[in-house]
């Protein structure tokens, strides 16, 4: 167990965190918004990319801030473009060593995914990214909007040993057997409204839990960019989760971060 898990320190006079889930390459004045970040308490922010594009600029913001910021190389279901496959497989596998997980991946079964990429397409480009994430040992975070069993089955399928179900909002039976595989689930700020989320927080087990922001996504307040969230809006996962936990936000703080600190490799 790491020693600033465990002893609960505090910067800016709040907890330590790690958003696990930011698409840093969405948010426009980024040295404002990191600086706001580790005014709040991070430590750390994994940055997702979706597609070829996404990814570069993620490798390019996680270098600009070198152990803060860490990168993790997807292809996101709504971007799968047949002709483009190959040439995003590709790029992921060449800079995967800078990777710390692989992810925006997964699985999207509404109406105007599966308009562009067609159940099968999407299943076949995920069994080729988790070969890729099995195959140098990173953690897979995963997209499973009412595609929430088939996600897991191919998760299992494939061998992942790390997994993320991300802003989970599905059954509890496939929860419950998403926690049995031993993977995680990371908790949104739509824990404090979302009633499958809260849902599904409330039965993860603390060691499998992580928070996260999916910024700059808006929470149930409408469309204005002045509420576009923030990696700083991981405090609202922490508060959320507590609550629903019935813990501290001490404890809950200590635990997420060494979760994330274990899976991600974070130092």
């Amino acid at each position: 167990m790491r020693k600033r898990a465990i002893t609960l320190l505090r910067r800016y006079g709040m907890y330590q965190l790690i958003d696990t889930h930011a698409h840093l390459d969405d948010i426009a004045d980024l040295d404002k918004v990191i600086d706001e970040a580790k005014k709040a308490g991070l430590i750390a922010i994994i940055a997702l990319g979706i597609d070829i594009a996404s990814n570069q600029k993620v490798l390019e913001i996680a270098a600009q801030y070198k152990g803060f910021v860490y990168p993790a190389l997807g292809y996101y279901p709504g971007n799968i473009k047949e002709a483009e496959i190959d040439a995003n497989l590709e790029f992921i596998k060449a800079n995967i060593v800078k990777a710390a997980a692989i992810g925006e991946v997964g699985l999207d079964y509404s109406k105007w995914v599966l308009a562009s990429a067609a159940k099968e397409l999407q299943k076949r480009v995920l069994r080729e990214i988790f070969k890729i994430a099995k195959d140098n040992d990173k953690p897979a975070l995963i997209h499973s909007r009412y595609a929430w069993r088939d996600a897991l089955n191919m998760a299992i399928e494939a061998h992942l040993e790390k997994a993320v179900f991300h802003w989970y909002t599905g059954p509890l039976s496939v929860l419950r057997d998403i926690i049995a595989q031993g993977y995680y689930i990371s908790a949104t700020p739509a824990v404090e409204y979302h009633e499958e989320h809260r849902q599904a927080i409330k039965e993860t087990p603390l060691a499998q839990l992580l928070l996260e922001t999916d910024c700059p996504v808006v929470y149930a307040r409408g469309r204005a960019e002045e509420f576009k969230s923030r990696p700083a809006d991981v405090v609202r996962s922490l508060k959320g989760a507590a609550e629903l936990k019935g813990g501290s936000e001490e404890e809950i703080a200590a635990a997420t971060t060494e979760n994330a600190e274990r899976l991600f490799g974070v130092k």
